[in-house]
């Protein structure tokens, strides 16, 4: 990195697989991967990958999606998130004592 003292340790040096940036976005990525997969999904995301921008910040690229990945990519973050809303809907259910 910048301000490294070490000989041959420059800017031009650096590089994302030193970064902990660099593998939270690998990890991320093959979370993400999976689920597309389990989904079965995986040939719709051909883009899809973990980078890091000059200054080291980690991001997940999707690229570009048809049309109809879209929608049912849009379809299912719709279901996912009616089930989580109807998860914290449910109360947890009261003990009576009979007497």
């Amino acid at each position: 990195m910048f301000g490294d003292d070490r000989p041959g340790r420059d800017g031009a040096a650096w590089s994302p697989i030193e970064s902990g940036e660099w593998y939270a976005a690998r990890d991320a990525a093959t979370v993400l991967r999976d689920v597309l997969t389990a989904a079965g999904m995986q040939r719709d995301f051909p883009y899809l990958r973990a980078d890091v921008n000059a200054f080291g910040h980690g991001f997940i690229e999707l690229g570009r999606i048809s049309p109809e990945t879209a929608e049912r990519l849009a379809r299912l973050i719709r279901l996912a998130l009616a089930a989580e809303s109807a998860a914290t809907d449910v109360e947890p259910s009261s003990h009576r004592d009979s007497d």
